[in-house]
């Protein structure tokens, strides 16, 4: 379902816009209405890679090797 927004701009913004949306065969609300859905888009796959990275630091990351080893282990001769 979609909804009206009113927005307020000044003249010179309107005619410009008018201009591009003409070369692109829509409206200024056309243009409006993508611009708003790419930015939603964005921020919410922002959102989700933001949720997956803090999951993967708290579950953590094996880097490999085994149990500790002393100090002595590793300084014989």
């Amino acid at each position: 379902m979609k909804q009206n927004v009113t927005i307020s701009l000044d003249r010179q913004t309107i005619r410009k816009a008018k201009i591009v949306a003409a070369r692109r065969d829509t409206s200024i609300s056309g243009l409006l209405a993508r611009q708003l859905e790419i930015l939603v888009g964005e921020e919410e796959a922002y959102e989700r890679a933001e949720r997956q990275a803090m999951e993967l630091l708290d579950k953590g990351f094996h880097l490999g090797g085994g149990a500790p080893v002393r100090r002595e282990g590793l300084h014989e001769r």
